[in-house]
């Protein structure tokens, strides 16, 4: 498959009214505890603002293998009214449940496409240790981080921004496996932000210029991580991800796969195209986007779109009527 096939201009605003749909939906759940229901909603509306897109689309990445029977979207599903270009596509309706079910920020919906085959495509390995930064530290992010001690990462990540250890801000996942990481992050001299989910989120801040965040490290999910790819491409961050085997039956498959399966790679190496695009919506508020606003028969989306072969990134407030 030619993965450097061009991709319609315009894709990326046919692309924002899916994950605008999806964010009104899930919007209405916020702080009710009930992210299982709210994702539900959110994926269906999703569904059907993809599946008008001219576009041949093919679902490269579900979760079916980290949530089983709970994945609201499938590894091979078809999206797209099958008219237009043969295209790979990463689908979160509603990455940062936990966040959204209390309420909290950083609650996103989420898109990217590339073209057919151009997305690293791993089966059955659904975790991924990942470090993003974005563009001022660029090929200064060497493969050698990703198994160094946090603190040589810091300096190096300090040094190119022009900062101290102890202005960096980095975003980790607050989960068990990553209790050592943020003890090291924390004896260098660094701040953490933790967040009990938004991973994607999380990337976005460290990769665009501007940020909150000076970098991510850690792990989480997989599908999560090729999206954050789409997203480090464009913003022509820098991005380092490697498969990880978090049990003995993910281990097993890695040692059957290809040998190259676990290896280090860069955004360019997950996403092999120039063409792909990136888009979000705010769901709950966060530093990088405002979460839905509901007024009456009115309600306020905020989102973001990002184009690889350009490198624009575009912030869109839309207004939507929401009256029968």
């Amino acid at each position: 498959m030619n993965t450097h096939t061009e991709l319609p201009s315009n894709m990326g605003l046919d692309l924002v009214r899916a994950t605008e749909l999806a964010a009104l939906s899930a919007g209405r759940w916020s702080g009710l505890g009930r992210p299982d229901e709210a994702e539900h909603a959110a994926a269906g509306a999703m569904r059907r603002a993809l599946n008008l897109i001219h576009m041949d689309g093919v679902l490269c990445q579900g979760e079916e293998s980290r949530r089983g029977g709970g994945a609201m979207f499938v590894t091979g599903e078809h999206l797209g009214d099958g008219r237009g270009p043969a295209v790979d596509v990463l689908a979160d309706a509603l990455e940062g449940g936990r966040l959204l079910g209390g309420g909290y920020p950083g609650a996103l919906s989420v898109v990217a496409v590339a073209p057919r085959g151009a997305i690293w495509n791993p089966r059955g390995v659904p975790y991924m240790e990942k470090i993003v930064t974005d563009a001022e530290v660029g090929a200064a992010l060497a493969p050698e981080c990703m198994d160094a001690p946090a603190a040589w990462t810091l300096a190096l990540v300090a040094r190119a921004k022009q900062k101290e250890v102890r202005d960096l801000v980095v975003f980790v996942l607050d989960r068990p496996r990553h209790a050592d990481l943020v003890a090291e992050i924390r004896a260098a001299g660094a701040r953490v932000l933790l967040r009990s989910g938004g991973d994607v989120a999380g990337a976005l801040m460290a990769c665009l210029r501007g940020g909150s965040v000076d970098l991510l490290m850690g792990t989480g999910g997989t599908p999560q991580g090729l999206m954050t790819a789409c997203a480090v491409k464009a913003a022509r961050g820098a991005m380092l991800g490697r498969l990880s085997a978090r049990t003995a039956d993910e281990a097993a498959i890695l040692r059957k796969a290809d040998p190259d399966a676990s290896r280090i790679r860069t955004a360019d190496e997950i996403v092999d195209s120039p063409y792909a695009f990136f888009v979000a919506t705010g769901i709950t508020d966060s530093p990088l986007l405002s979460g839905v606003r509901y007024h009456g028969p009115n309600a306020e989306s905020n989102s973001i779109i990002l184009r690889a072969e350009t490198g624009i990134r575009r912030t869109i407030v839309t207004e939507h009527w929401l009256a029968e």
